[in-house]
């Protein structure tokens, strides 16, 4: 039997570890120059893009509703320390941030749904999304559909990216995390067998990979593209999240201190994310101007923002 002092060291340990990951997570997040992603090298569907008529749309004010995504988000805003995290009021700096990344990186079937319930129009999508197996879309793509429109982020809140839609969902009010979704929908574009790929994320550990690919873009993006301060606030609040997959992930092969692991990649990703924040100054190049990312690609953003559809917006 492991004695209580023994314990206590394992899981300082294992602390350590977990921050000593993350620092090494903190030190391969920002790759220069930029790579911006071009239509060429995406594999994407003609009739998807055929459905795809407005990229950016917002769901209708519905204050009881969103008022009760407010408070089931409690959680998700102290682990990440962040009041904005599921909040479901998304800001119009947030949606340009988006839609100025979605513009800058050639990403025009992707749709973002900004605190949106469309599971009529998802679906249209997931049958319209041929860049994917049918295969993959009927089985595990239905099931996540089904999943999605039974418990809707609307409500629980849950900023995601569906391969399967090719859509990204946003329910808080943070550009960096809108930025890190798109991240993925630019990773999914790059893959041949989509549906595979998507399938792998339901493996232990392997998560770790596609979230440092997205947030690794995302950084990258806001070094070239942001303000020095939205590069520190993307460090502050993807590198906890970034934490929160860790914990779990090392968890499920030591089930024993879940709970331990998860609060230990939380803190180690604020500890590592701060860390990194102070020492952005130094790392990026001099800028003449420093640009808002709210201030790209204003003419594309508003020709792509329209209010949803009524009759399928919850």
């Amino acid at each position: 039997m492991m004695s209580p002092t023994c314990g206590r060291w394992t899981v300082a340990h294992v602390a350590i570890g977990l921050f000593a990951a993350l620092c090494l997570f903190a030190g391969g997040c920002v790759t220069a120059p930029y790579r911006y992603g071009v239509s060429a090298e995406y594999h994407t569907s003609e009739q998807l893009a055929a459905v795809t008529d407005t990229q950016i749309e917002r769901g209708q004010p519905r204050p009881v509703i969103d008022g009760i995504g407010w408070v089931v988000g409690i959680p998700d805003k102290v682990v990440l320390w962040d009041r904005r995290i599921a909040n479901h009021n998304i800001s119009p700096e947030t949606e340009q941030a988006i839609a100025a990344y979605l513009a800058s990186n050639d990403l025009s079937t992707v749709k973002a749904r900004l605190n949106q319930y469309a599971a009529g129009n998802e679906w249209k999508r997931l049958v319209a999304n041929k860049s994917v197996g049918w295969g993959w879309r009927y089985t595990l793509g239905t099931t996540l559909w089904l999943a999605e429109t039974v418990f809707p982020g609307r409500l629980i809140g849950g900023d995601h990216y569906n391969p399967f839609t090719n859509t990204v969902n946003i329910y808080s009010d943070v550009p960096a995390v809108a930025i890190h979704e798109g991240g993925h929908a630019k990773d999914f574009a790059r893959r041949y067998y989509k549906g595979t790929y998507a399938a792998g994320y339901l493996l232990p550990v392997t998560p770790l990979w596609y979230e440092a690919v997205a947030s690794n873009d995302a950084l990258s993006y806001l070094r070239a593209e942001g303000t020095l301060a939205d590069e520190q606030a993307a460090h502050r609040v993807l590198y906890p999240a970034y934490g929160t997959y860790l914990g779990e992930s090392i968890s499920t092969v030591m089930p024993a201190l879940g709970t331990s692991l998860y609060v230990a990649g939380v803190l180690g990703g604020h500890l590592a994310g701060r860390a990194q924040a102070r020492r952005v100054a130094t790392q990026r190049p001099k800028l003449t101007r420093e640009v808002n990312i709210g201030e790209l690609h204003p003419s594309k953003q508003s020709r792509e923002t329209k209010p949803a559809s009524p009759e399928i917006d919850l």
